[in-house]
């Protein structure tokens, strides 16, 4: 079953824009996910309700409501801003994308 969770999450994960999160911000539904985390490792635990996980990554501030400076840069860098969402319902899960270290360099 956890397999074919993960898979169906990890389908889910995409692109996102400003502009689309905007209602699920003034519902107060999105949460931050640290870059350094896997979305759907977090989509996992959320829908299995591993609170053993989500208690951990919350005390060490890996899972986070959105600042105001996070909104506010977000908002300002519009459609190139680099975030990726999947959506874990009541919560819309939301990552920045970390550019990797040999992106575009020929090996």
């Amino acid at each position: 079953m956890t397999q074919d969770l993960r898979k169906e999450l990890t389908d889910m994960v995409g692109p996102t824009h400003w502009n689309w999160l905007k209602p699920h911000i003034a519902r107060d539904a999105v949460v931050f996910v640290d870059p350094h985390l896997d979305l759907v490792d977090v989509g996992v635990a959320l829908t299995n309700d591993n609170v053993q996980s989500v208690q951990r990554w919350i005390g060490e501030q890996l899972i986070t409501k959105p600042t105001r400076e996070q909104l506010d840069a977000w908002g300002i860098s519009g459609p190139t801003n680099q975030l990726q969402s999947l959506i874990v319902q009541p919560y819309v899960l939301v990552q920045e994308i970390l550019a990797s270290a040999d992106s575009g360099s020929p090996i």
